[in-house]
């Protein structure tokens, strides 16, 4: 049997392209002389859909449009997945199903056993689970198909009481196809094949996974769906990051390819965080159907990376970066940001803060008179560069990209209606070590983020001589213990109990549950590790958690 993998980038909700692209690729696989072509999970609507599954007008569509793509599946077969109805009157309304069609029509449907309802996943809220196990029969061949989830269950601590291959295997089948809706993390990648590999290996079965490539809103989908052998070792994987169809064949139970890939390249840590942060933001843009960026550049190391990446992705004419220098502005933030412009070849405009500074202050002086200059007039500067880049953007047509870092994040290192401000953050998921660590990646064979912005001490310049160590520990510390509290939800003590000085500790965890209400008005953070800010992180604002 010859088996094309497609590996695409669908739009949630836009069935007229998501259509048009899955027949493409049946007419590619059909012309190349497959018997069968694979799509992703949730592959008709797009993945995730979250509450437009409850608008029965989008189930009918998803529905049709599978009815149609069936049409074309007359001389090949096809997978792919979208929501159905549950006929039952039990349980919830909907299954996560994976359609197999071939000779014209719709042939026969699996439903997802396994939904996950952790991190920034929430399908029980839509889908009732399977409970009906079968195998799809084509060709002389039993294929086991699953989705997604549903080989997940094979850990020494499994979280859910059933494996579905447990009674798949029961009927014998000859492979294994999983169809995958799985976001990009650091650590997912390596996670996504141990358990393809286990899979493959404990069922001494072939293995063929389709994963969704592109972005939907936060969540970037990295693709690098694969085959792996029956002793669980990968035999192939299509492109990370991008668009890919390949063809496999079975015969008598092995692997053949028309391009083997004989050693896989390393997945260098800093090049598929690059990749992963440019295909959100042109993802981001695209789909929404924007063309141009707007933010500002301070000369710190965190509006550098975000303005390098936006021109990446949306190319050096879309960009538009605005010096807002303030009293404060030193001379040497002001020329490195002109050196990065310089090297990236984008537009610039330097508008001074101080004549909006002085007319706010001097509207206020009556109320602040008497009390000492503080937060509020930093946090009036920060706001007056924002006023500027929206009075910009809702003029010229820019989304304005947000700068702030994770770290910055936690511990509400930030101006709320300030330096919090845009459409999307970029790089709101990567502590300030990973930016520091991600500009020597960029620059690793030229200089293209200027040195001195990567050496200087970070400063949000709003006073005097001012610089974040003031009111933060080193970064590698503070990012160590934010680490611990956010990604291995460790408490406290054991947090203490690896090493840090108690109260310091104390100190940053109410940093970090004081500002949850801030976080909350932040805008989309692109998820690029295993528990960013968001959907994926659900602490209440008035919680007592206390430290």
């Amino acid at each position: 049997m010859k088996i094309s993998l497609a590996q695409i980038n669908y739009h949630t909700g836009n069935f007229n392209s998501n259509t048009q692209k899955i027949i493409e690729a049946i007419k590619k696989a059909e012309s190349e002389k497959c018997d069968l072509v694979v799509f992703a999970e949730l592959s008709i609507c797009g993945y995730p859909p979250r509450d437009l599954l409850e608008f029965n007008d989008f189930i009918k569509e998803s529905l049709s449009c599978v009815e149609s793509i069936a049409g074309h599946c007359k001389t090949i077969a096809a997978i792919v997945g979208g929501p159905s109805f549950n006929p039952n009157k039990e349980g919830k309304d909907l299954f996560n199903s994976a359609f197999f069609l071939s000779d014209g029509k719709i042939q026969q449907v699996v439903h997802k056993s396994l939904l996950p309802t952790y991190d920034i996943f929430d399908e029980y809220r839509h889908f009732e689970p399977n409970k009906d196990f079968k195998i799809i029969e084509f060709k002389n061949q039993k294929i086991a198909l699953t989705v997604c989830e549903d080989l997940w269950n094979i850990d020494e601590n499994p979280m859910y009481q059933k494996a579905p291959m447990e009674d798949l295997i029961q009927y014998n089948p000859d492979f294994i196809i999983n169809i995958a809706a799985s976001p990009f993390s650091q650590t997912q990648i390596e996670k996504r094949h141990q358990i393809l590999k286990a899979n493959a290996f404990k069922y001494q079965l072939p293995l063929f996974y389709v994963n969704h490539v592109g972005a939907q809103t936060h969540l970037i989908f990295d693709g690098g769906s694969c085959v792996f052998n029956s002793d669980g070792n990968i035999f192939e994987e299509l492109n990370y990051f991008e668009e890919d169809q390949r063809n496999f064949e079975l015969i008598d139970g092995k692997l053949s390819s028309e391009t083997v890939i004989k050693n896989h390249p390393k997945k260098e840590k800093y090049d598929f965080i690059e990749k992963a942060l440019v295909l959100g933001i042109k993802q981001y843009f695209n789909k929404l159907g924007f063309t141009k960026a707007i933010l500002g550049l301070s000369g710190g190391i965190d509006s550098a990376l975000v303005t390098y990446l936006a021109s990446q992705a949306l190319g050096k004419e879309n960009v538009l970066a605005v010096l807002l220098p303030s009293r404060y502005s030193s001379e040497h933030s002001i020329n490195d940001s002109l050196d990065l412009v310089k090297n990236l070849g984008i537009k610039h405009h330097i508008i001074s803060i101080e004549e909006t500074f002085n007319s706010i202050e001097n509207t206020l002086e009556p109320y602040f008179s008497g009390t000492k200059i503080g937060i509020a007039e930093e946090n009036i500067q920060s706001r007056s560069r924002a006023i500027l880049l929206m009075a910009l953007s809702n003029k010229f047509g820019y989304i304005l990209l947000n700068t702030s870092n994770k770290s910055e994040l936690a511990v509400g290192y930030g101006t709320l209606y300030g330096d919090m401000c845009g459409g999307l953050s970029v790089i709101g998921d990567l502590y300030k070590t990973e930016v520091f660590e991600l500009c020597d990646f960029i620059n690793r064979n030229e200089e293209i983020i200027p040195n001195n912005i990567l050496t200087k001490p970070p400063s949000a310049e709003l006073r005097p001589d001012q610089k974040d160590s003031d009111s933060l520990p080193d970064y590698k510390i503070l990012d160590e213990i934010l680490f611990s509290f956010i990604e291995e939800t460790k408490g406290k003590e054991e947090i203490i109990a690896a090493g840090f000085e108690p109260e310091l500790v104390k100190r940053i965890l109410r940093m970090v549950n004081m500002n949850e209400w801030k976080r909350w008005q932040a805008p989309p953070v692109l998820r690029i590790s295993q528990k960013s800010f968001g959907p994926g992180r659900r602490v209440p604002i008035s919680g007592y958690y206390p430290f």
